[in-house]
């Protein structure tokens, strides 16, 4: 029986271990190198006089176009980095030019006046049957001149007579409704008159667009003031003929017959009043504006001592 038994064999499995690789060790070593040379521009900084690194900081803050290419200076840069200096392309001219945006651009309060009257306008309207049909052809729109009123014209329901400046019974309507409301604010208001392209036979040569958009603002001034609008508040009556049509529209669409309301910002009222200020009091003109000349000395100063103490040439 013993010659019959098999010899019993154990296989056992080699394991082994391979190589993980050292790109960790690439990683750390940039990573380390990194954090010397930020140690390294510190412990530079904390040497340097305040001067020194104020001229570095002059360097840095030039422009990069300008400092390339001998440019205008920052205002007229493509980069968005400050210029430097009491030029105007340097920092205490850019900081006196965004000071004036800031003082010129309309206050919250202004803008909450705003919505408050169209609310007032849309509840005039929605309260009076024979005007709440005429909602839809108004439109509201916030823009940077301030609140604009848009009254659109259809074929269905036209403001005014074809070809004419005769006011339709709605629209006068309309107009004297909103005129005690535009008086419960001491904004100015611009009128303008806007047709779609639609023309005359005798095209440009006598009677024309221009003319009829012009007879139609001034034919909704009328009817403001009849209905109880201050006429010291009307800044601008004018005419745009086809122009100006609506975005996204044809120009001989009929929405583009309108009359467009704009009470206006304070701000902007002004700058109509008096164009001069519209670069600032005491803003130099483009033409006087000349290249920043920036102290280099100091930063090739600087550039040596980080060379020197990363021992590259």
């Amino acid at each position: 029986m013993s010659q019959d038994r098999r010899p019993i064999i154990i296989r056992r499995k080699k394991v082994v271990h391979q190589h993980h690789g050292g790109s960790w060790k690439i990683a750390l070593a940039d990573f380390m190198t990194a954090l010397m040379a930020l140690f390294l521009v510190m412990w530079i900084l904390s040497q340097s006089t305040p001067t020194q690194r104020e001229a570095v900081g002059e360097y840095f803050r030039t422009p990069l176009v300008t400092a390339i290419t001998g440019g205008d200076g920052q205002a007229q840069s493509a980069n968005v980095i400050p210029g430097g200096g009491p030029d105007p392309a340097h920092a205490e001219g850019e900081r006196a030019r965004i000071d004036l945006r800031q003082q010129t651009r309309p206050s919250d309060t202004q803008r909450r006046a705003f919505r408050d009257l169209q609310q007032r306008i849309e509840t005039a309207i929605n309260a009076d049957p024979d005007l709440r049909q005429l909602r839809q052809q108004m439109r509201f729109e916030m823009t940077p001149e301030g609140l604009r009123i848009q009254l659109l014209d259809t074929d269905q329901r036209p403001m005014f007579d074809l070809g004419r400046d005769q006011v339709a019974p709605y629209m006068r309507d309309l107009l004297r409704t909103m005129a005690p409301l535009l008086n419960e604010l001491d904004n100015d208001l611009s009128i303008s008159g806007h047709t779609d392209s639609l023309a005359y036979l005798s095209g440009y040569r006598g009677y024309s667009n221009w003319e009829l958009s012009s007879d139609r603002a001034n034919a909704s001034r009328r009817e403001l003031v009849a209905g109880g609008l201050e006429p010291s508040k009307l800044l601008r009556v004018s005419g745009f003929a086809d122009r100006v049509p609506m975005p996204n529209t044809e120009a001989s669409d009929p929405i583009n017959r309108r009359i467009e309301l704009l009470v206006l910002f304070d701000e902007v009222a002004e700058r109509i009043r008096r164009p001069g200020i519209l670069n600032g009091a005491g803003a130099p003109s483009p033409l006087s504006r000349r290249t920043p000349q920036v102290d280099t000395a100091p930063v090739e100063k600087f550039t040596e001592s980080l060379r020197s103490a990363l021992g590259t040439d």
